[in-house]
């Protein structure tokens, strides 16, 4: 692996231009085709398997031309203080509305709110709702313009008016401001790591067009593939983040390849074989962790995690060829100020001092010697003297943190999930208001009467079996279709649609449906919003212990290839379990329970979003392992070429402590960004992710992983020798590189030098 890395290097340098043209050719080619794709379209929501999603498919069979994958828009009216929507004037301007929304050519029906009961009992309160032939996402924007339009009409005339639903759904934007300042510091640091403003803008401009040309490959198959603008922005947050880090970890190796007096095009072919490797594995469980969301089966899913994963692999592609390629025209520029001078001979070319190169032949470390003990030494040193307590302040620390995930409680954001300021959430409040929370969350129920001698009977006694339930409000009538086989009942609980109980409700109701089958022979089957939303979270649970053990387990062998350990990977996978853990507890204690939420501006508290724990999961785990490979190869590196357990410690920390810290900082940077994000999804992935970087970064791998080594000693690299026979040597610390040097080694002759 490294030989091949390393040759891959050296030829991206010789011909950087060749290299830097199909780099370009690629974003250009990616600009055009999201240019010239067609718009996206909704993206499809289905739950495959669930009693939700049976039900909904039953409805687009048996009520054809209903549009069920609709959008709806709900206008909700409150009468000023004093009056009542009955009162003639306000009467006037409502109906006056309802005429006015049903002109539309894309609008399927307009409930009255005078004739459908839909007024509030102390009269304060009304809504009327919208139905449309084509998904949110795919009104015109003439539609959505004649809602609003309408909506502003009412209000003039002293009624408070807002309006629900997803018609006027739109794409989320990410939190521009937010991203921005991320990269922002993202450039701050890396200056202040590597002391160049060329060598930090390396990583930012190469992350860039990695995720411009990702970014733009998903735009354009958004519409062929269905994919919505949630999976984008994940793939740009993951993208952007990863492609900065292994951009600096290679063009860190090759600082400090020029610093042992290699040339440039041997330093960046040394860097890309042993920084390299390491950005190889690292990016390979990343994809492992991302594309094993396959595993859950839901569709949405899958395709967030095969984008990501599509975005770190072109961040890994990039990382391997195009850096070398810029290190070629950047020449010494990457190099701090002090350290840009170089020895060379009279042809201009960079030699290395024989001395110099023998002595680092000799301890087989072929990185940059400091004059003294930096602060990555110190810290390591002082880890192996006290491992015992750094574990236990480390695993404990953590362990509290977790503690919240034992209240953790998931469901699907609504609109009462937004922000105070949209007029979808202000919506949901007025009717909470006028009739109760269950109305933002109706059930459906749908009656399967195929078979059945009297459907009507058997559906009337379902209804009053309902009715008789715990936190019901109102059951309405049932609504047969034109054949009278199927019909549909809506029933409205008396809690808001994320509590538990609803999902109680939606289990009491699915009892009683056991009875009627008995009974009638008739199916009964619970759908809406709400009920898919529950089995939505109850899918993801039944698949997180099945796609713990895939991830976790393909990821296992993996490590075990790199390091040829056991244990060394072992203590990786429960370090990884730790960090997530702790991260879900901080999510659990901000955005359920409402701790410190202000700071990131969290308007409502409630259930986690369903997706959080699988999602993250796979995320963390990948970019635990990043830090996990950049930082232990640097020690097997060193334990492999004669150290001892405890020296290869310190020689790793040495060589890789600063730029692991830096790579986290950048990390929580990027996704901190996306905290500022109006969309409720991405700004619990922002703060859960940078979190998550932060205690696996700063806590599990600089202070329970160098603890946990010390204390294992040489038992930490133990292999069976059975197992070390079968595997293949992927040679991730460069060991075939060493014999290299030889050849590399300047003739008598060229030692001739002139200061530059």
């Amino acid at each position: 692996m490294a030989t091949f890395l390393y040759k891959l290097g050296r030829l991206a340098f010789r011909r950087r231009h060749f290299v830097a043209l199909i780099w370009v050719a690629l974003l250009t080619l990616a600009g055009v085709g999201a240019a010239s794709a067609p718009a996206a379209g909704t993206t499809s929501f289905s739950i495959p398997g669930t009693e939700a999603q049976k039900a909904f498919d039953l409805l687009e069979q048996r009520f054809p031309g209903a549009s069920a994958d609709g959008a709806t828009g709900r206008m909700v009216f409150k009468a000023p203080e004093g009056q009542k929507m009955t009162d003639a004037a306000n009467k006037a301007t409502v109906e006056k509305t309802v005429k006015q929304l049903g002109d539309g050519s894309e609008v399927i029906s307009v409930s009255d709110p005078f004739t459908t009961h839909a007024v509030s009992r102390d009269g304060s309160v009304a809504y009327t709702s919208v139905k449309y032939k084509l998904p949110g996402m795919e009104l015109a924007d003439s539609t959505k313009t004649a809602l609003e339009k309408a909506g502003d009409e009412a209000r003039a005339t002293g009624l408070t008016v807002d309006v629900g639903g997803d018609a006027l759904q739109a794409a989320a934007e990410p939190g521009a401001v937010g991203e921005a300042v991320g990269i922002a510091i993202a450039a701050i640091v890396l200056v202040i790591t590597l002391g160049s403003l060329v060598a930090a803008g390396l990583p930012l401009l190469t992350a860039i067009i990695g995720v411009g040309i990702a970014g733009a490959t998903i735009t354009s198959l958004a519409n062929a593939l269905d994919l919505g603008d949630t999976t984008s922005t994940l793939a740009l947050m993951i993208g952007l983040a990863v492609g900065i880090d292994y951009a600096l970890f290679i063009v860190s190796r090759y600082r400090g390849e020029l610093a042992d007096g290699r040339d440039h095009e041997e330093a960046a072919g040394r860097a890309t074989g042993t920084a390299g490797s390491a950005v190889v594995f690292a990016g390979l469980t990343v994809v492992i962790a991302l594309a094993g969301l396959a595993v859950v089966n839901v569709p949405m899913l899958t395709k967030m995690g095969l984008a990501a994963s599509g975005t770190v692999v072109v961040a890994v592609l990039i990382a391997l060829t195009l850096i070398p390629a810029l290190l070629g025209y950047a020449g010494r520029k990457v190099q701090p100020a002090g350290q840009k001078k170089s020895r060379r001979n009279k042809k201009g070319e960079q030699l290395t001092d024989a001395p110099t190169a023998a002595l680092s032949d000799a301890k087989g470390d072929t990185s940059e010697k400091p004059a003294g003990p930096n602060m990555g030494t110190r810290w390591a040193r002082f880890v192996i003297r006290r491992p015992v307590a750094v574990l236990m302040f480390g695993v404990l620390g953590l362990g509290a943190i977790a503690l919240p995930v034992t209240q953790l409680e998931l469901g699907l954001p609504d609109d009462g999930s937004q922000s105070t300021s949209t007029t979808q959430r202000r919506a949901y409040d007025l009717l909470s208001e006028g009739f109760g929370p269950g109305f933002n969350g109706p059930l459906m129920v749908v009656y399967d009467a195929q078979g059945v001698a009297d459907p009507q009977a058997g559906v009337d006694k379902l209804a009053d079996k309902i009715k008789g339930l715990k936190d019901v409000v109102t059951v309405t009538p049932a609504q047969f279709n034109q054949a009278g086989d199927t019909a549909t009942i809506t029933v409205i609980p008396n809690s808001k649609p994320s509590s538990t109980q609803t999902e109680g409700l939606v289990h009491a109701i699915r009892d009683e449906s056991a009875g009627v089958k008995a009974e009638t022979g008739a199916t009964v089957l619970v759908t809406g919003t709400t009920a898919m939303n529950i089995d939505f979270s109850q899918k993801l649970n039944d698949a997180l212990i099945p796609y713990l053990g895939l991830v976790v387990g393909l990821a296992f062998l993996l490590l075990i290839l790199v390091f040829r350990s056991i244990l060394v990977p072992l203590k990786a996978a429960l370090g990884f379990l730790l960090s997530v853990l702790a991260a879900l507890g901080a999510v659990v204690a901000v955005f359920q329970w409402g701790w410190l939420s202000g700071l990131i501006g969290v308007d409502e508290t409630g259930p986690i979003m369903s997706m959080v724990p699988i999602f993250m999961v796979g995320v963390v785990f990948g970019l635990a392992m990043d830090y996990e490979v950049f930082l232990v190869t640097r020690m097997r590196e060193a334990y492999v070429h004669g150290e001892s357990p405890s020296d290869a410690v310190v020689t790793g920390f040495r060589h890789s402590a600063r730029v692991v810290v830096a790579a986290a900082i950048i990390m929580m940077a990027v996704f901190g960004g996306f905290i500022s994000s109006s969309e409720s999804m991405i700004k619990l992935f922002g703060f859960g992710l940078a979190i998550a970087v932060f205690f696996d970064a700063f806590v599990v791998r600089m202070a329970i992983v160098p603890a946990v080594l010390a204390l294992l000693g040489k038992r930490a690299w133990w292999l069976p020798k059975w197992l070390d026979r079968v595997l293949p040597n992927v040679d991730v610390e460069g060991e075939g590189l060493r014999t290299l040097d030889d050849d590399n080694r300047p003739k008598d002759e060229d030692r001739e030098l002139v200061e530059v």
